[in-house]
């Protein structure tokens, strides 16, 4: 975890913990969305992963539209909560790219494919 964690923050330029708490909204989104095991799978592969999912969830990302935005769900509620962590629009897709790369390291392509196709919208961010 500390690895991509690293990775999200040179590839981002943010501080550590803005990018501990992006990968852990990201990750939670996955776990919440995708109805297959392989995000389970991914989970485990990443220890520390539930967590920074823990962590981001409790930390209250998101006040005013951005917290109204959250309570959607879905990308655009992803999105929002991630803005209000500190991660502006146009640095979501270098996210995507660290978390699934990173993530088909992990588990390998098949099942990275198979959490992208379970999630409408997602294959933009791959």
């Amino acid at each position: 975890m500390d690895e991509l964690v690293a990775r999200v923050s040179a590839a981002l330029g943010v501080d550590a913990e803005v990018a501990r708490t992006a990968v852990g909204l990201v990750l939670g989104f996955l776990q919440k969305e995708s109805p297959d095991g392989a995000v389970a799978e991914l989970l485990d592969e990443l220890p520390g992963a539930r967590e920074a999912i823990e962590s981001a969830e409790s930390a209250g990302t998101g006040g005013g539209l951005g917290g109204l935005m959250g309570g959607m769900g879905g990308l655009m509620g992803l999105g929002a909560k991630l803005s209000g962590a500190g991660v502006e629009m146009g640095q979501i897709p270098a996210l995507g790219h660290e978390i699934f790369g990173y993530a088909e390291a992990k588990i390998g392509p098949e099942k990275l494919r198979e959490i992208v196709d379970s999630i409408p919208g997602l294959a933009q961010f791959v």
